[in-house]
């Protein structure tokens, strides 16, 4: 005798265990286990990151606590009189010639502007490479940090001790991945932009006020890692473009450095830009 279709309608299919099916198949438990899996994967990636980063800290603390020179005890080569400046390229020692370390390249063609080219000095009290000039009426400190970019920040902290430079009158001069090559831009002040030579400084100094000078190196292509492509050199054909984003970044610094304070000033954290290109 047939079933009237009511009767059909309701009547339960039961999987091999007994438990009522749903008529959904087992993606819907596998995509749920692969979330939770991909949830505690970026959980441990974060505190990965916070604790590489805390040990850093505490590293720039551990290399900050030897002896720094008084403010007060000022370089011979400096007048007593005068606005003081830091200009600061950071980079990783003996890679001068990375993607990474263009911030020193910058260093080189302004101490060579400047007819200083052949005075740079290593000092270790300041764990660095040093130059005294002058721009204007404007002493100037050019420092190359002699240790690695993570901890950059200790050299320049220990600089800025030893020649009296306060954290407002530092320009930082940097790599910057978010920009090409051949872009240069100003910052002043504001966050590290995950720059972690710009982090050091900042939790050295303990303020990010500092001015800083973005040389674009650009983003990799294809498939290359980020590591390998800020660590690797400049190509062939990029090197021919290098030639001219220093000449610019020069210029730019010594604009930065020749008007007087209450031009060059900004207020802290403003995160503002100017670029050249």
């Amino acid at each position: 005798m047939p079933l009237n279709a009511e009767k059909v309608s309701n009547v339960t299919l039961s999987t091999p265990a007994g438990r009522p099916s749903t008529g959904r198949s087992n993606d819907v438990p596998v995509f749920s286990t692969l979330c939770r899996y991909f949830s505690l994967l970026i959980k441990k990636l974060r505190s990965f990151v916070t604790m590489r980063r805390l040990l850093t800290r505490v590293l720039n603390r551990v290399l900050l606590s030897g002896p720094v020179a008084p403010a007060m005890r000022v370089e011979a080569e400096m007048h007593t009189e005068g606005r003081r400046r830091l200009v600061v390229g950071l980079g990783n020692p003996g890679m001068e010639g990375t993607r990474h370390s263009v911030g020193m390249a910058v260093l080189g063609a302004l101490a060579a502007r400047l007819g200083a080219a052949d005075r740079w000095r290593g000092d270790g009290r300041v764990s660095g490479e040093v130059v005294v000039s002058e721009v204007e009426r404007t002493h100037v400190v050019l420092l190359r940090p002699r240790l690695l970019m993570n901890v950059n920040g200790v050299s320049v902290a220990k600089a800025a001790g030893k020649f009296g430079i306060k954290p407002e009158d530092i320009v930082l001069v940097h790599d910057e991945l978010d920009k090409p090559l051949g872009k240069v831009v100003i910052k002043h002040g504001g966050s590290a932009r995950g720059h972690n030579g710009v982090r050091s400084c900042v939790d050295c100094l303990q303020t990010d006020v500092m001015l800083r000078l973005r040389v674009g190196i650009g983003r990799p292509q294809g498939k290359t890692p980020v590591e390998r492509h800020v660590l690797g050199r400049f190509s062939s054909e990029e090197r021919k473009v290098l030639e001219s984003v220093l000449e610019q970044s020069v210029d730019l610094l010594l604009a930065q450095l020749s008007p007087p304070p209450s031009a060059s000033s900004s207020p802290a954290g403003g995160g503002r830009e100017s670029s050249k290109t």
